[in-house]
Parts: structure tokens; sequence; C-alpha cells
């Protein structure tokens, strides 16, 4: 709450733009008093209707009282927000806050009065739903937890607005009007409702660039040569199935007259008579307002600005940037770019090829998002050559390289892939991640529907790429890593990588386990094989070696045996080519192995191959080359039928391929054919499957992509049956909020909060059952042995200085001191060697039952959210960055598997014939913590350390926390893009 010196401040804060459910923009403001004009023509674009919906009278114009109430607001406890477009009103709310007799009043009166007015023409589009978040988020921020409306029974769609936002309602009926009361506080079904409103929104405005009807390339050269004109002929070439038109203020008489190349060429936008929903930008950076300007105006959807000039420039390229993402917004318009290479959308439908690729990728089923335009060509490139014979498994659906992604980012292209029919694996290049928070969120929700891989550039730089405006983390990026994998995304390290595992899932069922089998003509490439199985974590059988002589038949009978036997969860084939008189053609071999796994369809199979150009091809060469298995002649012809086992064919000749494949180290090919219509046992339900087979050119990238894929399937597994967020009979919940008030009141204010003293922090802890071994000064010897005394023997003394704690090391912790006398000489060899008593800061404590010595943390990221920490205590983990990490809250699955992933975790269970620790009471200790800090955001970090497990309970030696003010806004607020 402000203070009555500041009430009237303007809450810029305050201002958001929003996305709205048919996908455009619209921006919400605090009205203010220079609003008079706007609010006047507002009203009077307002239907008669919706007026008396509103004032429940006839009401056909504002008198001046009205415009002075409607724009005179104190921020407190009246306030009304707009939703504007184009700078000029679309829709209004005001809350007043109101007494239980619903008159005005003030704080500490916790209830308001709601009203709302909506434009007829942008009735539809989520406006109000929108206006609700926001001025629920601004009421909960000035203290009111509830607000009432009266509504008339015949204002259908206001009360649908209300009764489904999610809140816990009452609902009445008095003289003729429904009053409607809500409590503000978020519930489960009001964040879910928000959380789909969103993704229904970002998904169409996505779309809308994707999916356009009608296409304008602004900044098209009449001449051949040229970003523009090269992004008019990639459209044309590529078979754009909606309208086209070249516009370019240059155009001489005749172009306009005659067109280019067929496509009408214009001067303006202006001079086109129907609508345009895309605008691909093409013109210096200082020409791109106007043309903004001028798409504004025309009622254009969506922008693709691939025009240079901003953020990557510099400081005044980056302010240029933030002008035209706030110009854009203001228009309703959404925005790639700018830098942008552009985007791709392979459906037969649409055909839209809006970027500088020269040819349209092949139509598929994976979709892919780069925010570097090199990494994009390159990306492409690499799809297209491993695809050998043109397969669906191997092509894109949509593309987008999102350049300075200065507003549509990788998380609004995740909402648009979710729900995309066309799209069943998602691939991205990031180099950034502006709102991880938000990403993670999304990344569980699409992971488990279709796989998510993710390589991460410029992790080592410490800073993100120029252009792009992102909050710093204080996380490095291993946690990052660690926390996304807890979201189910595939994370790689390499491009290469990314198309390997890519191919991987988008063709083949989800492996069931870690157990591979292993087969080929190679007992050398076999035992490689094994190896780089064993080196990944999976369970490899035995190789099976078929030998050289091996033929196609006999590979196909090994195949079906492999992918028949239950004691395998995956196949790896290896294959080595023969040379001389008799050897088989990699025809015959590929469709071997294509039959084989057709029959079987309910277990990945990769193949591993060596310089097979040939079989490289083959093994793509199936009928199938779309998303529904047809040909590219469109006949849908089958695959021929298994090559005779005991006459194999001469090796033919390679140049019936449709393309030249060259495998090397750096690339390999993916292999398609229809399996026909067998039911596909085990299989993913959302992937369309054949027997198309991913194959690779080294056994260690082959079986790297099966890891990955093993590890999705089992996080897929575990999130179809989520863990619980534990409730404790023992923790005062309400008792901690007081002493966390209490202690925030007597801070020094510091926004950066404090940490209370050791008492207090045993007392907020235990309010959460954790017990923390109590602690006495010891300034002296004297007082040492006192407090030993009131403690009990034996005892331990350390140092609490920040050089020496939990320094056990270098001489900081004796322990075990049975007596007083030693206790005085512990005391006075700590003195002599490591410094005085002020500067050591000795303690003396209890001691507590052998076991291991763990750490459990916690931090409030600002960009990632609450995260928390578990690892072994000491310098061995610190220097190997041995700790594992989980987003709060923390289920009892996700307390269990923390634990767990440290690689030092066997000294918990065991190791080396030690005695097993707690780990029971390890799990219930993480999720206590978990729970005090979900609840209460003031608490902004905890550290137990060290917490000693032992074979029954555990004990808290060392804890701290950290307090601060709570932010004015979490992750439960209102919808919003990030601001520029």
């Amino acid at each position: 709450m402000r203070n009555p010196a500041d009430r009237h401040a303007y809450p810029s804060h305050w201002e958001a733009d929003v996305v709205l459910r048919d996908g455009g923009t619209a921006r919400i403001r605090p009205i203010t008093v220079d609003d008079a004009d706007r609010l006047v023509s507002f009203y009077e674009q307002v239907s008669d209707e919706s007026k008396y919906y509103r004032f429940f009278a006839p009401y056909p114009r504002l008198s001046d009282k009205d415009v002075h109430r409607f724009t005179h607001h104190d921020f407190v406890d009246r306030v009304g927000l707009a939703a504007t477009v184009g700078g000029e009103f679309i829709a209004t709310v005001r809350y007043d806050r109101i007494d239980p007799n619903g008159l005005p009043a003030t704080a500490p009166a916790d209830e308001a009065e709601v009203a709302f007015l909506v434009q007829d023409a942008h009735q539809g589009r989520g406006v109000a739903s929108a206006l609700l978040e926001h001025i629920a988020a601004v009421a909960r921020e000035r203290g009111i937890r509830r607000f009432a409306a009266e509504v008339l029974p015949a204002n259908i769609k206001m009360i649908k607005v209300f009764t489904d936002a999610g809140y816990q309602q009452k609902r009445s009926f008095e003289d003729g009007v429904v009053r409607l009361e809500f409590d503000l506080e978020p519930t489960e079904a009001s964040v879910a409702v928000q959380h789909a409103r969103e993704q229904r929104a970002e998904a169409r405005s996505v779309q809308r660039l994707l999916r356009p009807g009608a296409v304008a390339v602004i900044g098209a050269g009449r001449t051949p040569g040229g970003v523009g004109r090269s992004l008019l002929d990639n459209l044309v070439s590529a078979g754009f199935t909606g309208r086209l038109y070249a516009v370019n203020k240059a155009f001489p008489d005749d172009v306009t007259a005659a067109g280019l190349d067929g496509v009408p060429a214009h001067r303006s936008l202006g001079e086109i008579s129907e609508s345009v929903d895309l605008a691909v930008v093409a013109v210096p950076a200082p020409q791109v307002p106007e043309v903004v300007d001028a798409c504004g105006a025309h009622g254009v959807q969506g922008l693709v600005v691939v025009s240079a000039g901003y953020a990557e420039s510099g400081d005044e390229g980056r302010e240029r940037q933030r002008a035209l993402v706030r110009q854009a917004r203001s228009y309703g318009m959404r925005l790639i770019g700018p830098n942008a290479f552009g985007v791709i959308n392979t459906a037969p439908q649409t055909r839209l090829n809006a970027s500088l690729a020269p040819e349209l990728p092949r139509a598929g089923r994976i979709g892919l998002f780069a925010q570097s335009g090199a990494i994009g060509i390159a990306l492409l490139a690499r799809l297209h050559r491993r695809g050998g014979g043109v397969t669906g498994a191997t092509g894109v659906s949509t593309f987008v390289s999102a350049g300075n992604r200065a507003d549509v980012s990788g998380n609004d292209v995740l909402q648009y892939w979710y729900e995309d029919p066309d799209t069943d694996v998602a691939l991205m290049y990031l180099e950034s991640i502006g709102n991880p928070r938000k990403f993670t969120r999304l990344a569980r929700r699409t992971a488990a529907a279709k796989p998510l891989v993710v390589v991460q550039g410029a992790r080592h730089s410490g800073a993100a790429p120029q252009g792009h405006a992102v909050p710093a983390t204080r996380l490095p990026h291993a946690t990052v890593s660690a926390l996304l994998r807890q979201a189910g995304v595939v994370r790689v390290d390499t491009i290469t990588e990314l198309v390997d595992v890519g191919l991987l899932l988008a063709g083949r069922p989800l492996p069931r386990g870690p157990r591979v089998a292993i087969l080929g003509n190679s007992e050398s490439l076999g035992l490689l094989t094994y190896d780089a199985c064993l080196s990944e974590g999976l369970r490899p059988l035995p190789p099976r070696d078929l030998t050289t002589a091996a033929t196609p038949g006999d590979f196909h009978d090994a195949l079906c045996e492999a992918l028949a036997d239950q004691a395998s969860d995956a196949v790896v084939v290896t294959a080595m080519p023969r040379v001389g008189e008799g050897a088989v053609g990699d025809e015959e071999l590929a469709a071997a192995l294509r039959a084989a796994a057709g029959a079987y369809p309910g277990k990945p199979v990769a193949v591993v191959h060596v310089e097979l150009g040939g079989l490289a091809e083959a093994l793509a060469a199936a009928n199938g080359t779309g998303p529904n298995g047809t040909g590219s002649n469109g006949t849908g012809s089958r695959v021929a039928a298994l090559p005779d086992r005991r006459s194999p064919r001469k090796a033919h000749d390679a140049d019936d391929a449709s393309i030249d494949v060259n495998v090397n180290v750096d690339e390999s090919v993916d292999a398609s054919i229809d399996a026909g219509t067998q039911t596909r046992t085990h299989a993913r339900p959302d992937v369309n499957v054949d027997a198309r087979l991913p194959a690779y050119p080294a056994a260690e990238r082959a079986v790297r992509a099966l890891a990955e894929a093993v590890k999705y399937a089992q996080w897929r597994r575990d999130a179809a049956e989520p863990g619980k967020v534990p409730e404790f009979d023992d923790v005062d919940a309400g008792g901690a909020a007081e002493l966390i008030d209490g202690l925030l009141a007597r801070g020094d204010g510091d926004p950066h909060g404090f940490t209370p003293d050791a008492d207090a922090t045993r007392d907020l802890l235990g309010r959460y059952g954790i017990g923390v071994l109590p602690t006495a000064p010891a300034p002296g010897p004297d007082e040492a042995v006192r407090a030993a005394a009131a403690l009990g023997w034996p005892v331990a003394l350390k140092t609490t200085a920040p050089h020496l704690r939990h320094r056990a090391d270098l001489g900081g912790v004796r322990l075990d001191l049975a007596d007083e006398d030693q206790l005085r000489r512990a005391y006075a060899e700590m003195t002599e060697a490591l410094g005085g008593p002020d500067e050591l800061r000795l303690v003396v404590q209890s001691m507590a039952p052998r076991g291991v010595d763990t750490v459990v943390r916690t931090v409030i990221d600002p960009v990632v959210g609450a995260v928390l920490s578990f690892g072994l205590a000491g310098a061995a983990s610190e220097l190997l960055g041995d700790t594992a990490h989980r987003l709060i809250p923390v289920t009892d699955r996700d307390a269990a598997s923390i634990i767990r992933a440290i690689r030092t975790a066997p000294v918990l269970f065991g190791w080396r014939g030690s005695a097993p620790t707690d780990t029971a009471a390890l799990e219930d200790l993480v999720q206590r913590v978990s729970l005090l800090v979900d609840e209460h955001p003031e608490v902004v970090g905890v550290t137990l350390e060290p917490v000693v497990v032992a074979q029954h309970g555990l004990s808290v030696l060392g804890a701290s926390v950290r307090l601060a003010p709570p932010p004015a806004r979490d992750d439960l607020g209102p919808r919003t893009l990030p601001a520029y």
C-alpha cells in the first residue's frame, strides 16, 4: 500500500501488453485525467444496448461529471483501467472500494465493486477477461480481497466473463439484478483458466503469422537480387496458396500496371483493395516505422521484419527496436524479428516460405525454431540432406527464425505447436530464454504430449547475445539445464545431436526401458555399440554377430527376433559394407530392415552404418514422403517385396536416388517405409508411425539419441502419475506468517532482505517441523565450558566466521569433545592457529549422531523462480558441481528423485558396506523446506548446512534464512507480454 503522500502517483507498473483471444494485441493501462477526450469518443462508439447493460438505464452520453469521475482516480480506492488499440480505448474497467453497506470506503475495507464496458466491435475478443485478470491483480496489490458486481440477467456475456474466471463465487438475484461476489485469491481453477486462455490466445497469434490468407512483401525490388525480391521469389516458388502482393514506393508505372513476374505490384499498402494478413518487411531500418504505420492503418495482423540495424547494432539500435515493438503492439500486431530469417509453413493448404531459404523444405512432422538465422539455415540444410529420398519423418511442418526475438519468442511458438496437429516433434535452438519460468511451464505441458528437444547456444558466454533483451538469472547454466530436464525437455549440446534425437523421436515409438539389443555383420562395430550403451547408462544385451556373410534375409530374421524378444526395449542394427562378388545391394538390405520394423512396430530401431551412401538413400526410399505416407508420385504404392534371402542380387547403381547424399561423420540420414495399417503396440498415440528407420554414421551418435529417447520415455511415464505436494499436520503456517510479518516490520527496510538471528531462524523453521540443533556462543573458554555443561557432553566447537564456516579441513571444527579439558585445549589451539575469538565467532553445539553430511538450499531467482538444491556437503561436491535441483513446490516424487540424482548418492544408500542412511527423513525435510518457501514468498532463501543424515533420523546443525518483502506481482499475476 502506498503512503498518503504518494497515493496519486501514476502506477506505471500496471501498464501491460496482452494477447487477445483472436491473436491480436491490446495495451492495458491506468486511466488518467488526460483521457477525457478518449473516454468520450469511446463511449460514443458503444451501442445503446451495451450502455443500457452498463448503467441499467438509457444513457446516451456521458455528462461532464461522469467524465470527471471516470478519469480521476486515486489508484488506491478508485482505479480505472483501459484496453487500447492504436491509442484509442476499446474497453474500460473500474473498481470502487466499498464498505459492507455498499458505500464508498477506504482501507482497511477489503471489498470493491467492479464494472466493465467493452466496445461492441471488440466484444468476443476476450478483452473483458484480460481486463478482469489485471484489475484483480491491481486490487490484490491495494489490499482488496473480494469483488462484487451487479449485472442485468440479459447481459449473458458479462455474466459468463465472471463465472468462467475460476474464482470462488457467490451468486444472488434481487430486484431484477444478478449480484456476483467472488474472492480474488487465485485458485487452482482460476490459474488453470488463465493459462488455458493464454495458450489459446498466443497460439492464435502465431497461427495468424504462419497461416496467412494474404501476404505483402514490402521492399521487393523490381529486379532479381536483394533481400526483398528474394523473399518474394521464395514465396512464389513455394507455391503460396493465398494472395501475394509486392509493395515498393519506388515502383514505376509500368511495374504497377503489369505486376512483378505475375505478382500484383503497388507503391503502398493503401492501394491494395483487399485485406492483408501478413507483411514481410525488407526496407532499411529508418523506413520501418513508416511501413508499420501503413500496416496498422490497413489492418495487417502480423509482421515479419527481416531488416537489420536494431539491438544487434548497439544502444541506438536497441532503442529503435523498443520503439518498433511499441509501435507494432499499438496497432494490435505481433512481430517476428527484427533481423529475422523468416517463417515457413509447409502445409499443402498454405505452402508459405516467407524466409530467405531459397527452397520450401520437405513437408513433415518436425517443428523447428531458431533464434539464429545462420543456425536455422544449417538445420534446414541438415534435415534436407539427412532426408535422403524425401521422407515425412525428416520434413518440416513449420519453421520460425525469430532474429532478435523482440516480440514473438519460443514461448509463443511452443503454444502453437502444443495444439498443432501437423507437428509431432519440436526442435529448438535457443541462445537465450527470456522467461525461463514460463518456458518451463509450457515445456512441461508440451513434453507431456510431444517431444521437445532443445540445444542452447551462448551458454558459456555469461551474457545474452546482442539484440536479445532478457532478464539476468543468477543461476548457472547447469542449474537451468537441470530444471529444463525436470520439465521434460530433451536437452542436447549440439545441433548435430538436436537433429539426431529429433529424427529418432519423429519416426519411431518410445522405448519402454533401457534394454538394448544389438545385431549386425561386424563384431567390432557391435562391441563399440555395446560400450557406447554402457557409457550412456543403457543396459545392452550381448551383441549378436551375423558375420560379414549375412544376407538381407539374415538381417530381416535377426531383427524380427530382436523386436519380438520381450527382453529388449530397443534395437540397434550395425551394418558394414560388403564388397566383391555377390555383394548385397543397399536397397535390398534397407528393404529387409524396413519390412522387419514394419512387422513389429512397437520398438524403436536405429541403424548404424559406415559410409554406405546407397543404404542411406534406400532406407529413406519409402513410399511415404509426407505426413500421411503418400509418395512423391502420389500413388501410395507399397514397398517392393522382401528379396530372396538365399539369392541376393548384385548391388545396383545408386543413380536412381532423388538427391545425392554424401554421408559422413557430421551428417546422418533418416529412413522411412510405410508399415501399412498394422496396429502399433506400445506406440505413442500422437505419432503416425510407419517403419521409418533413422540411420547414423557412428555408433556413439545412434546410442546417444537412443539414450535421450529412453530418458524422455521415462519422464513421460513419471509425468503420467505426478507426485503430490504433501500436507503436514504439524505445520503452523499461520504462526509462521505472523512471525515473518513481525521480523519484516522490525527489519531495516532493505528491499533485498535481511537474515534473522539464530533464535528467530530456529523459531521460524520449527513452525514447519524443522528442528535445528541449538548452539551457544563461546566468546571465551569459560563461556564455552558453561555452554557445554548446559547442552550436555560431548560437544563440538566450531567457528562461524564466513571464511572458515563448514571447513573442517582447515581446522574450523573440533568434534567429540568429552570434557572440560578437551574443550579448553581445542579452544586454545583454534584461537592460536586461526585467529582471535572475535574473528572466529566460536560456538558450542551438542554432538549429533554420526552420518552423511548433506546440504539443502533454496533460492528465489528473479527469472526462474523458487529453486531447491541438494547435495553432499564438502569441497569435493562443490568442485565437481554435484548438486541436484528441483523447482518449488517439490512433490513427493521430486523429493525422492532429487536425493538420488547426484553422482555421490550411493553414499546415502550403503556404499562399500556402510550402513544406509534414513533417506525417508531426508525426503521429509526437503518437502518441509519446499512448503515453507512456497507458502511464504517473503522467504527468499534457506540454507541448511550441514544436515547430518544418520541411520535413523537426521540432525540440522546449521541453518540460515533470508527474508525480504514479497514482490508486488508473482507468477500468479495476469497475462502480459514482455515489457518494452
